[in-house]
């Protein structure tokens, strides 16, 4: 039965899901397992309900401030939409002001809410820079993710440790070589007393 939404209830497709593996869902270990998985891919994907502009336009200000702004080691976690399976890494975000900036802990809140959906990296890496070029409008926006994918660690080819690495470089960090490398410079560097 569809609730108000229109959507399906997850819980008997999972219960239907485990029956097909060849379990008997009505196994002491497996009663609750379906209403527990429909729980957490609701919290997994919670992104489809979120907003990203509406999250940004809640925190822009007017500064003359005009240097690079970045916000490194961004942990995130996502589902891959081939095989719903994690991945998980970094992100780096940097722009370049224009009049305005955004509150620093809506950059982590903006690549959440991208994340918390069915992804591919790469489409995650455009969504971020993308919404931050339209919402600030700065003179340049880019955007690096580093991940791990269960899917080629669990499966596939069963590599253990390679790393995914994408880039999204818009406005000056596209067009101007010293902008990118000074981004580049910036997320590899360590602070004293940080990490």
């Amino acid at each position: 039965m569809a609730k108000s939404s229109e959507r399906p209830d997850i819980a008997p497709l999972v219960r239907d899901m485990l029956a097909g593996l060849g379990e008997d869902p009505d196994r002491e270990g497996l009663v609750k397992t379906p209403e527990r998985v429909e729980k957490a891919m609701k919290f997994l994907t919670r992104g489809y309900q979120q907003d990203p502009c509406e999250i940004l336009n809640a925190a822009l200000f007017t500064v003359t401030y005009d240097e690079m702004v970045v916000v490194k080691d961004i942990d995130l976690y996502s589902l891959c939409e081939h095989h719903l399976l994690p991945f998980h890494g970094k992100a780096h975000v940097a722009y370049l002001p224009n009049g305005k900036v955004v509150g620093l802990s809506k950059i982590p809140r903006l690549v959440d809410i991208y994340a918390r959906r069915l992804q591919v990296q790469e489409r995650l890496t455009v969504e971020i820079a993308e919404a931050i070029q339209k919402t600030v409008q700065p003179r340049g926006v880019g955007v690096i993710i580093e991940a791990e994918h269960f899917c080629m660690m669990m499966r596939g080819v069963e590599k253990q440790n390679s790393v995914a690495v994408t880039s999204c470089m818009l406005g000056a960090f596209r067009d101007q070589q010293q902008t990118r490398e000074e981004f580049l410079s910036l997320i590899h560097r360590r602070p004293n007393g940080l990490r």
